[in-house]
């Protein structure tokens, strides 16, 4: 029991360290904005001269920024987003997204992931703001209009995902525009930013409406809707599993990102893609992004990633007993409440050494 506290001791207070030095990691890396989404110390981004005091920000941004300082909670907020997602999604691997962009290495496909969705998370936020008339410069679409071949009639509102696609593009490629020399990682970047927001666009749903007598559906008004985020996370983690190795090379006079092994299928606009392999994450590095996956709890029945053998890298693991309180034989009492009764039950818990 001490040998597991000891354990659970040290974990927590690499993590705590990591959490101190996660905003200046997401500064001090390739995606700087990021960090915006971590900043505790502004709240909102309302007077415009905040805009060259914010964390991360290059040139061009900032003039974005200045241009249109409406818009920066919503990129604040995509940002957040986008942060929480991406640990989400990774929650059960050994990089679980604590840090982001490592220092020196780059080009992986952990940071085509989060160029992806951190992208997407602009897009979907800007798109959710027009459609909530918080911005003055958007609104809903309007170019979706008229009769449906399929016999319903276009109205509501529908998300103007063009409009935040735009503005994504426009501020979050900034950094990478006109970037040479650097092996092709701006290509990259620019490729992967891309995919995060055509994997929204590809996922737009007709959402619709029923008019009529008791719900007669007698009129059917009908509107495009963006994918939910998490949606949006879980389509862009199926590419990261399936991301493509590439390589840079010249074809006339332009630099294209191409498969590294000749007998792949070129990729499409919407798959991810990376030039480095990854490491292993099983060590403690700051300059991958590693916390290590010594504390770490996994599933000793489970032979994927999340599993002990996998996640604790061969290093074995420890186990104990704990109790757990639960709300158990639940009794529907009219009218109307449910009443439950309190029952504990041991549960074991495995953490890696």
């Amino acid at each position: 029991m001490y040998y597991y506290r000891t354990m659970q001791k040290k974990h927590l207070y690499t993590l705590l360290m990591f959490m101190l030095l996660l905003e200046e990691c997401y500064a001090a890396a390739g995606i700087k904005w990021l960090a915006l989404g971590l900043s505790q110390t502004i709240p909102r981004i309302q007077d415009e001269t905040i805009c060259d005091k914010l964390t991360g920000l290059v040139k061009k941004q900032k003039h974005i920024c200045r241009q249109q300082i409406e818009v920066m909670d919503s990129v604040k907020l995509g940002a957040s987003m986008a942060i929480k997602e991406c640990q989400f999604q990774f929650r059960n691997r050994r990089w679980n997204c604590s840090t982001v962009d490592p220092v020196s290495v780059f080009g992986t496909r952990e940071v085509a992931f989060v160029h992806s969705i951190s992208s997407a998370g602009v897009s979907h936020t800007v798109t959710r703001a027009c459609s909530s008339a918080k911005l003055t410069k958007c609104g809903c679409d309007r170019t979706v209009r008229g009769r449906s071949s399929k016999g319903f009639d276009w109205a509501g509102c529908s998300d103007n995902i063009a409009y935040g696609n735009a503005f994504s593009k426009t501020f979050v490629d900034a950094r990478e525009r006109g970037r040479k020399g650097d092996g092709g990682r701006s290509l990259m970047n620019l490729h992967n930013n891309e995919a995060g927001r055509q994997v929204i666009d590809d996922n737009m749903r007709v959402e619709c409406k029923c008019h009529g007598v008791s719900g007669t559906c007698e009129l059917k008004t009908c509107w495009r809707a963006m994918p939910t985020f998490r949606t949006v996370g879980e389509k862009l983690k199926e590419k990261f599993d399936g991301a493509t190795e590439v390589e840079q090379r010249r074809i006339g006079t332009r630099r294209q990102l191409l498969p590294k092994n000749p007998q792949f299928k070129p990729h499409t606009g919407s798959d991810l893609v990376y030039l480095v392999p990854s490491p292993d994450y099983c060590e403690m590095d700051p300059h991958t992004g590693s916390i290590g996956t010594s504390g770490r709890l996994c599933s000793k029945a489970s032979k994927a990633i999340d599993g002990c053998d996998l996640m604790c890298c061969g290093r074995g693991f420890t186990t104990r007993v704990k109790t757990v309180t639960e709300r158990c034989m639940c009794k529907f009492h009219w009218c109307c409440y449910v009443k439950c009764k309190e029952c504990q039950r041991e549960v074991e818990e495995h953490t890696c050494l």
